[in-house]
């Protein structure tokens, strides 16, 4: 059978059936839970099913990825650059989150006339769990956090900092075996086409899971959560809106692409995240969407990883928000001068959210912690509405991600900038050389795009597939050819 590609316009023949894709499941699953919200809380195990399912998954793949794209390449010091200017993008997109967020609770004071008295406020069972973990937590233990106190344990607990930390230490030491280490590389390419096989079975649930996980949700929270504190609710989504429209549009606009084009090249993932509240699940369509996009599998494989943990642009607009407003709430002034140190203790706390349940809760209670200014306890005030702003935190998270994958791969030379403004466009165009087609008769009919979650190597190897590792001390032989991690045959 003819072979297409894993993103651009279905044909008609392959048109998913309107029942099978996941915006129906997701709409569905809001009515459901608005109208029944008994029957909606009853859905949490399908969603937290779902959830788990993907999460346990994330770990192995972003470790092999990682892996996979270091001990490929034969310049180590390109890696290392390409760390650094990730490192360096996200910083500064996380001051301009932040800064974006403290100039709009500055302008709309939506926690003035709260009145709240922070000595009364009562906190729940499950949030004081979270506010004495913050309040233990130190800005420096990010740092000291990264590295793990056994090789096992991040992949048990589903730490991707620690997970990154271990992949590049692992890839590092494997590329400097050369011939030696070259069949734990081979190896290491199988299994993350075996972990790709797996994901695209999973994938197959993935509008049941949304489902799940979206009517129970509204049905536990309800609609009328959103309008007791509506206000800032409305606030942090416009603002968050107002950052993706300006700051990454600016950034698209720079590499002459159009974000909205991205975003609709993404929606599956999107509709993803808006079902499952993180940004987890669609990892793994997210590298494959940008390599097929036109950027190098080393700059994807490296960033996009990294960026789950340092490039939190979502968090860093819900933080400086929600600490401004809690500080309003309970009268606290805070001068300008309060303003930026917080800022800047707030860009040691958020680093490494992602990666931990509640985390976006922790950061906040740890910061309101370290500066001492504003009281801990005012969390509460927001407790209640953290999880109608956690699917936005996702959405922006996810954004900033793919947006700065796109930006490094630029300042790397490392992207395809034409191909990714057809693929953006919607244009059908050929697999990238090094990348798997996808055979339609062996694809569960369910979103086109989602299709490439699947793993099917091709027939016969492409002509353009790129050198062996280590070419120079190295003899031609088919074994060696080096194909892209998530596209190994096997």
């Amino acid at each position: 059978m003819d072979h297409i590609t894993t993103a651009g316009n279905a044909s008609p023949a392959t048109k998913t059936r309107w029942y099978r894709q996941l915006y129906f499941w997701v709409l569905t699953a809001i009515v459901v839970g608005w109208l029944s919200p008994s029957f909606g809380i009853a859905m949490e195990p399908i969603g937290t099913t779902f959830v788990h399912s993907m999460k346990m998954l994330i770990g192995p793949i972003v470790f092999l990825t990682i892996v996979g794209g270091i001990a490929s390449v034969a310049d180590l010091k390109k890696v290392g650059m390409t760390g650094l200017k990730a490192l360096t993008y996200f910083q500064i997109g996380t001051i301009c989150a932040m800064v974006f967020g403290l100039v709009a609770i500055n302008l709309f004071r939506v926690g003035d006339g709260v009145n709240a008295d922070a000595s009364t406020i009562e906190t729940s069972e499950s949030a004081e769990k979270l506010i004495n973990t913050g309040q233990n937590q130190e800005w420096w233990q990010f740092l000291t956090h990264i590295i793990p106190e056994s090789m096992v344990g991040p992949f048990v607990e589903g730490d991707i900092l620690q997970i990154i930390f271990i992949a590049v230490i692992f890839g590092i030491a494997l590329n400097a075996m050369g011939k030696v280490g070259a069949p734990v590389l081979e190896g290491v390419q199988r299994l993350t086409g075996v972990m790709f096989k797996i994901l695209s079975f999973i994938m197959k649930a993935a509008p049941l899971g949304a489902f799940g996980a979206m009517a129970f949700a509204v049905g536990k929270y309800g609609v009328s959560s959103l309008t007791s504190m509506g206000g800032l609710i409305a606030l942090f989504y416009i603002t968050s809106i107002v950052f993706i429209v300006v700051v990454l549009g600016s950034v698209m606009a720079f590499l002459k692409l159009n974000i909205f084009k991205m975003i609709r090249h993404l929606k599956e993932e999107y509709l993803l995240i808006l079902g499952t509240s993180t940004a987890e699940p669609a990892l793994p369509g997210l590298m494959r969407k940008l390599e097929h996009a036109g950027v190098k599998k080393e700059s994807v494989g490296l960033v996009v990883p990294t960026g789950y943990s340092f490039n939190l642009d979502g968090a860093a607009i819900y933080l400086s928000l929600a600490a401004l407003y809690i500080a309003q709430a309970t009268n606290t002034d805070l001068s300008i001068g309060q303003q930026l140190g917080l800022l800047a203790v707030m860009l040691l706390t958020s680093k490494g959210a992602a990666g931990v349940a509640g985390g976006g809760f922790i950061a906040l209670t740890a910061t309101l912690t370290t500066i001492g200014t504003i009281p801990a306890a005012g969390i509460m005030l927001i407790f209640g509405i953290d999880k109608f702003m956690s699917e936005c935190r996702a959405i922006v998270n996810f954004t900033g991600n793919a947006v700065a994958t796109l930006f490094i791969a630029w300042w790397d030379r490392s992207l395809d900038a034409d191909r990714a403004r057809r693929v953006f466009n919607g244009e059908v165009v050929e697999p990238m050389p090094t990348e798997d087609p996808v055979h339609l008769d062996e694809v569960a009919d369910l979103d086109e795009d989602l299709t490439e979650y699947g793993h099917h190597s091709p027939k016969h190897p492409e002509a353009g597939d790129p050198a062996p590792r280590h070419a120079a001390d190295a003899e031609p032989s088919p074994s060696a050819d080096r194909r892209p991690a998530y596209s190994e045959t096997v």
